[in-house]
């Protein structure tokens, strides 16, 4: 194999993406991107040590242009469109464009509405099959006709609320790139939050503490900061009130720039594994639990929207048997 001319490799080691020059079935010139995905050693041996696909070997050593996706390069998630163009009679030109980004988004495009369809269709059966029983002929017994009403009455809530959750959640998205220019103080955000989840307390014997000493003020969303802290309120009652502790510490704070937000409980706490995924849409630790207590478990994926469009900072602590903190971190105005 003849050297690479200088103008070649410059035009080469430019690519972004990793980018190989194949000469009769060995890989003569790869740039940097290339090296580091396929290896330090492949330039000068036969090009099956540095492409392993099928597909794409067989692509490489037809000689001919070609387009394909391959995956398993550089892991086992990551996806590829790889580009075959002859150069010269024996020189080909193999480019790897990353896909991974945009399968991954599609992925939990296709996962998103599989779970929203879900979510909604197991309380409309419930609705659908006691309201068909409701509508046959015959007498049925007051008891079971008040349960039946209540059950779907509690039914169409469930899907009122989802519905409510996924369309805030929409919004939320689509004004991510539009700065909010309110100024808000936490604090006051967290005493709305603490009222409004008086009743929610009330009903299940706890008690929401607020210790906020000073204002904190940041530019941000009103309504939608109080929906983030209703949220964390609302969570910390519906899985943190224990027998070992009635109690939930909201704390607004100031300092180093940041206005802080943290809600505490003393409850049972979350499982280590469980934590990077508590912000996905519909993850729950504990399904049948969530469904029971009124989640829909968007609660914390709104709440994870609503502090990346405040370019803040979301923290979730937990430790089984101890309780969980969650702290919210955003700039000051």
């Amino acid at each position: 194999m003849a050297p690479l001319p200088p103008l070649a490799r410059a035009l080469l080691d430019a690519l972004e993406e990793p980018a190989l020059l194949v000469e009769r079935g060995r890989t003569s010139a790869a740039n940097g991107a290339a090296l580091a995905l396929l290896g330090r050693d492949i330039v000068g041996r036969d090009v099956r040590l540095a492409i392993r696909q099928p597909q794409a070997l067989a692509a490489i050593l037809a000689n001919l242009p070609a387009d394909l996706e391959v995956a398993g390069l550089g892991g086992l998630e990551r996806s590829w469109a790889l580009q075959v163009r002859p150069a010269t009679e024996d020189l080909l030109l193999v480019r790897l464009l990353d896909r991974s980004e945009a399968r991954a988004a599609e992925k939990m495009r296709v996962d998103f509405v599989a779970n929203a369809s879900h979510e909604l269709r197991t309380p409309l059966a419930t609705v659908i099959g006691y309201a068909e029983t409701l509508a046959e002929d015959g007498e049925l017994p007051e008891p079971l006709r008040r349960r039946f009403g209540e059950s779907i009455h509690s039914e169409a809530l469930r899907m009122l609320r989802i519905v409510s959750d996924l369309m805030s959640l929409s919004r939320i998205e689509a004004e991510r790139f539009v700065a909010p220019s309110q100024r808000v103080d936490l604090a006051e955000v967290a005493q709305v939050a603490a009222d409004n989840a008086a009743p929610l307390a009330g009903s299940r014997g706890c008690t929401v503490e607020l210790e906020a000493a000073e204002p904190a003020v940041v530019t941000g969303d009103a309504a939608q900061l109080v929906q983030l802290a209703d949220n964390l309120v609302g969570n910390a009652l519906r899985y943190g009130c224990s027998e070992r502790s009635q109690l939930v510490t909201v704390t607004v704070s100031a300092g180093g720039g940041e206005a802080v937000l943290s809600v505490r409980d003393r409850g049972d706490g979350i499982a280590p594994r469980h934590l990077p995924r508590l912000t996905e849409r519909f993850y729950r630790v504990d399904a049948a639990r969530s469904r029971d207590s009124g989640g829909t478990g968007l609660g914390l994926a709104i709440v994870k929207h609503i502090v990346e469009r405040h370019r803040g900072r979301l923290d979730i602590r937990s430790t089984p048997g101890r309780g969980t903190e969650v702290v919210v971190a955003l700039p000051l105005a």
